[in-house]
């Protein structure tokens, strides 16, 4: 059985280049497993409308949805911090893009 390498267009944190970034500077693509990427505000409605626009944005770059595992809630009470932390656990390989280098590799003529 041979196995085929797929070239991924990845930053240092393992990310597909052109992955479109949460634009808020709160918010963030951490670099775990299973890649949470967090929006962080004191009204959580600004948060949850945050995280589904850049849902929006990173299912469009990808060209199907992306696999989004869990949605993760919590608060931080420290002082000076944003009070809601919304995580949404993402699928690693959709936030590098392997969809999209899949497809291109099977449109390209051999």
């Amino acid at each position: 059985m041979s196995e085929e390498l797929i070239s991924l267009d990845l930053d240092d944190s393992g990310v597909g280049v052109d992955l479109p970034r949460p634009k808020n500077q709160k918010d963030q693509v951490q670099g775990v497993p299973y890649r949470p990427v967090e929006f962080r505000d004191d009204d959580l409605p600004a948060a949850l409308e945050r995280a589904a626009a850049w849902l929006r944005q990173a299912q469009e770059w990808l060209g199907e949805p992306i696999d989004v595992i869990a949605i993760h809630l919590d608060y931080d009470d420290t002082p000076s911090a944003p009070y809601y932390d919304v995580k949404l656990l993402c699928n690693e390989e959709d936030l590098a893009g392997a969809p999209l280098a899949l497809r291109e590799r099977e449109q390209t003529p051999k």
